[in-house]
């Protein structure tokens, strides 16, 4: 059964009582109301209010009139949170990466609920490391990217202060001590009246569950929203949870902004950027028309607004100006804002190992990057971007110190990029002449083609198109289509129905090569499934082990939900007591193969920097691969330093420790870096450390000290994708061959060229430029 909000919201008003009352709020005065306007039920203390306080309903009301003497600044108002919830029996935790690697269907943590929801067989559980905990997690989301700069409160990168809490009867709290704390926070430490706070009745639909919600507002605008999540979706309906979750996520911005009233979230925000900003381009910032502009505008958005023109003439009459002036004023204003708010969020997301790129969420990271870079070549300002991110990783140091750990690589990424995008602007006239001069016209479609195909902003066409008429939400469809990673399906899907799950004993002894177990079933004349087995099955990039069982060649082994297939040439009786036996040299070389690719892929993160992530693996008899997400090609400079450096990981014979832990606890001990294969839906995590610099939660065959690696050379490395290099190696035996081949390669060209070894390079040059200058002479010949 599919529920829809409208038809929960329908649901839950009919039942008020039960999902939206509290104790709290009755025992403080509130009364329940109707608006007569939106519908919508409310709580408020104020007998005399008829309309609830959300847009249209209401609009700001404390923009230059705060409802508060007390004055915070963004910094200010993180600690003055944190202090009330740790006194009030919270943890306060670290906030976690915004490039969320736990979550295989998210690219970005986009609420601070998403840090402890994780993906298990049967859904979306959640998993929380203290309870109840705050946190200050700072977010990304693409969806009002036409709307950030412009209407003083949309952002694509911000900070949701989460207040969450596990709720089963014994532990952690419920709704009211949830509205008792939120009410408490705003009417102490903030100082605000209590009949200027408001709870606006509404519902959550996440992935799977769902509940109730109370939101919070004063003069106008939303704080904060607590969700009660308590119901799970099922085929016959809705369950009610037996651990309910409180997921109360406010916006840093507003709280900060509540106490200011400046005329926009961002002036609060992003103070010392502004200041920066406005002094490096010269604008002057006239507060006082801002201020009426804001009010006047207060409600703009895009998505909603259907003529800007329209809208801009009249808030321009009121205020008593052209349009032009209006525009001349307010244009560079949102420029900067726009520009603070992309440096952010590309600064947390380079910090935490995403890269710019046409590819997944990469592809959107470069969408605000370009958006900025078009600001300030548009308006021909004197910006250079990681000065904006120095200073937002200053700013914002009591909170995310590590931001300033990664500014050097920061500056590498944004220099490329920047070349990039200059190299784009100077391909663009050309394309945009072929274009008009094939007679096509450059609609919506168009622009995304060009955007999607070449990197071309609708802004660089416009320079070309004068009369372009760019989509108001161009941006936010771009970003859309690219927000969720691509599914694998399986090719041939084998039926397991009724199979009990195969006791998979390879990790209890990967050392054992023979074993006897009972033929269970046979699938499709050649899948056997055993009661038990000892051969690895594909996982991981790691090829699966081959061998026999009884005198079936066995050549791929593959693992469908619980259940162990081998596939096998011939037919096995069911019932049947078989023995089996495993390639060993098989096994030890993909064991190898495989400690190798962790020793690799540490080692080019030492050699490249942090932004360094797994993207790819795959482990054969013959060679493995790595693919990283880097931002250029590799140097030869760089591949031998990841060689030598992968090689002295070797030579120190590190002890590869192989543990099963609790997922929550292996997060807090390792941190997210375990997750370089993918996302693990398990309880249980299978951590793979080498020494103390590497951890990785994996279920590969390892071998139990580097130094049985023996060798590692990289075979050969390229670019296969924007971002992302394919490193191509051998280890072992097979990478002792591999040089003694070269060697007698060597040995055979310098008997040919007849010169020494060490003056082959030099006379394989010489024949070289003899032969481009016979080929020269040939030609003139022909000629």
């Amino acid at each position: 059964m599919t529920f829809t909000k409208e038809k929960l919201r329908v649901e839950f008003s009919k039942d008020w009582e039960k999902y939206y009352k509290t104790e709290f709020l009755v025992n403080q005065g509130f009364i329940r109301k109707i608006c007569p306007k939106c519908g919508k039920g409310f709580w408020t203390i104020d007998t005399e209010r008829e309309h609830c306080p959300d847009q249209p309903c209401q609009f700001y009301e404390f923009l230059g009139n705060p409802p508060t003497t007390k004055r915070f600044d963004y910094i200010q108002a993180w600690r003055v949170i944190e202090d009330f919830f740790k006194k009030n029996g919270h943890a306060s935790i670290r906030r976690y990466p915004i490039v969320c690697r736990w979550r295989p269907d998210l690219f970005f943590t986009i609420a601070s609920i998403v840090d402890f929801q994780r993906m298990e067989k049967n859904g979306i559980s959640f998993q929380f490391p203290e309870n109840p905990l705050i946190i200050p997690q700072f977010c990304l989301r693409f969806n009002d990217i036409p709307n950030v700069g412009i209407t003083g409160r949309h952002y694509s990168c911000f900070c949701m202060v989460g207040q969450h809490s596990l709720y089963d009867g014994s532990k952690g709290y419920w709704k009211d001590r949830c509205v008792e704390l939120d009410f408490k926070l705003l009417e102490g430490p903030f100082g605000i009246p209590s009949e200027e706070i408001i709870f606006v009745e509404d519902l959550w639909v996440g992935p799977g569950a769902f509940g109730p919600s109370l939101e919070y507002f004063v003069r106008g605008l939303e704080i904060g929203n607590a969700v009660f999540t308590q119901f799970k979706q099922t085929n016959s309906g809705m369950s009610e949870m037996n651990e309910k979750v409180i997921d109360m996520g406010a916006g840093l911005e507003r709280f900060a902004w509540i106490t200011q009233g400046t005329p926009t979230s961002y002036d609060i925000t992003f103070e010392p950027i502004l200041r920066y900003l406005r002094k490096q381009t010269g604008i002057k910032y006239d507060i006082e028309f801002f201020l009426k502009y804001s009010k006047l505008a207060g409600s703009l958005n895009l998505d909603e607004v259907k003529n800007i023109n329209k809208m801009k003439e009249e808030t321009a009459k009121q205020l008593g100006v052209t349009v032009e002036l209006l525009n001349e004023k307010i244009k560079p204003l949102e420029a900067l804002y726009a520009i603070s708010d992309h440096t952010m969020g590309l600064t947390f997301a380079i910090a935490d190992g995403l890269l710019p790129s046409n590819v997944g969420g990469g592809y959107n990271l470069r969408v605000i990057l370009r958006r900025a870079l078009s600001f300030i070549d548009d308006f021909r300002w004197d910006i250079d971007l990681i000065d904006v991110c120095d200073l937002h990783a200053k700013h914002l140091n009591p909170i995310c110190p590590e931001l300033s750990e990664n500014l050097n690589e920061i500056q590498k990424v944004l220099d490329i990029e920047k070349k990039r995008f200059h190299n784009t602007k100077l391909r663009t006239q050309r394309i945009v002449e072929i274009i008009t001069q094939k007679g096509e016209t450059i609609d919506e479609e168009k622009l995304i083609k060009l955007y999607d195909s070449e990197g071309i902003t609708p802004e660089l066409v416009q320079d070309y198109v004068p009369d372009l008429k760019i989509p108001v939400d161009f941006y936010a469809k771009v970003t859309e289509k690219h927000m969720s990673e691509t599914k694998i399906t399986i090719q041939e899907p084998i039926d397991v129905g009724g199979l009990t799950p195969t006791e998979l004993l390879v990790y209890e002894d990967t050392k054992k090569m023979e074993f006897q177990a009972k033929v269970l079933k046979m699938i499709n004349d050649k899948y056997v499934v055993l009661d038990k087995t000892y051969f690895y099955p594909e996982g991981g990039g790691q090829k699966s082990d081959v061998g026999f069982i009884d005198n079936s060649p066995v050549s791929d082994v593959q693992k469908v939900g619980d259940v162990i297939v081998h596939r096998i040439i011939g037919n096995l009786q069911e019932g049947k007591i078989v023995s089996c036996s495993i390639n060993q040299y098989r096994r030890d070389i993909l064991r190898k193969h495989h400690t190798g690719t962790h020793i690799v892929n540490v080692a080019a993160r030492q050699i490249l920097g942090n932004h360094v992530w797994q993207h790819g693996a795959e482990k054969t008899s013959e060679k493995a691969r790595l693919d990283i997400t880097h931002y250029e090609n590799l140097t030869e400079d760089e591949v031998e330093k990841i060689e030598n450096t992968a090689n002295d990981i070797i030579r120190k014979n590190l002890s590869v420790k192989i543990e099963l832990l609790p997922r929550n606890e292996a997060e807090k001990l390792y941190g997210f870096r375990i997750y370089q294969g993918g996302v693990v839906p398990a309880d249980k995590l299978r951590i793979v450390s080498i020494g103390s610099i590497d951890h990785e939660a994996c279920g590969g065959i390892h071998c139990e000290k580097t130094g049985e690696v023996e060798l590692i050379t990289i075979l050969k490395t390229s670019r296969i994708q924007d971002g992302i290099d394919r490193i191509e190696f051998t280890a072992g035996p097979i990478a002792v061959n591999y040089l003694k081949e070269g060697e007698k390669l060597l040995k055979e060209i310098s008997q040919l060229l007849k010169v020494s070894e060490e003056k082959v390079p030099e006379a394989v040059k010489e024949l070289f430029e003899s032969w481009k200058t016979k080929r020269k002479e040939l030609k003139k010949l022909e000629k």
